[in-house]
C-alpha cells in the first residue's frame, strides 16, 4: 500500500526523506530517515522539519525525498511505514 485515504477522500502519499539533523547548532550530525504521509513533497518537507523541531533538533539538512510504493521488509522501516500510514511522522535515527 502506498497511499492512505483520509476522511475527505484525499489520497496521500508515503514519503521518505533522507538527511541529517543537529541537536545543537554546529554539533555532531545525526543521520536519519523520516517517513510520513503528505499530499505533496513541499508539505512533506514542511511537516518533517516541524516534527524535527518538536523533537528538539536545532537544524536539519535534508538530502533526498522519495515516494514509497510498499511496506519495507525490515525494521525499523516497516514499523515507521505503518506509523506513517496512521498519520504519524516517523523519525528513524541511524
Amino acid at each position: 500500500m502506498s497511499a492512505s485515504d483520509y476522511e475527505d477522500g484525499e489520497t496521500q502519499t508515503v514519503f521518505v526523506i533522507i538527511g541529517r539533523a543537529f541537536q545543537e547548532k554546529g554539533g555532531e550530525p545525526i543521520d536519519l530517515h523520516i517517513m510520513l504521509c503528505a499530499p505533496d513533497d513541499d508539505t512533506a518537507v514542511r511537516n518533517a522539519l516541524n516534527a524535527l523541531a518538536q523533537e528538539g533538533y536545532e537544524e536539519a539538512e535534508l538530502d533526498q525525498i522519495g515516494v514509497l510504493d510498499g511496506m519495507p521488509d525490515e525494521e525499523p522501516h516497516a514499523s515507521a511505514f505503518q506509523g506513517a500510514m496512521e498519520g504519524e511522522v516517523a523519525i528513524i535515527t541511524l
